[in-house]
């Protein structure tokens, strides 16, 4: 099972911009793909997502929404949420 992460962000997002960092190490580290979406250019997905508070992250096994987290997490409760996933 393929395990992905959707990053709703946005460039003028505080929060968003303390976990850019801590995202691009976590995908380095595990291999875990992650895509950054601009809440700002993406309304259609914001929308079908059910977006209402940035950055959310979205964790998807085959496709289908398997966990949620709104708000900043650290480094190392990201890698044990992937782990469990």
């Amino acid at each position: 099972m393929e395990l992905k992460i959707l990053d709703f962000m946005s460039t003028w997002c505080q929060p968003c911009k303390t976990m850019s960092p801590i995202l691009d190490e976590v995908e380095k580290e595990t291999g875990v793909e992650i895509q950054k979406i601009d809440v700002d250019d993406n309304e259609e997905m914001v929308i079908a997502y059910g977006i209402r508070n940035i950055p959310t992250l979205i964790f998807l096994k085959d496709d289908k929404i398997v966990d949620k987290v709104s708000g900043t997490i650290s480094k190392e409760a990201l890698i044990n949420k992937i782990n469990s996933l």
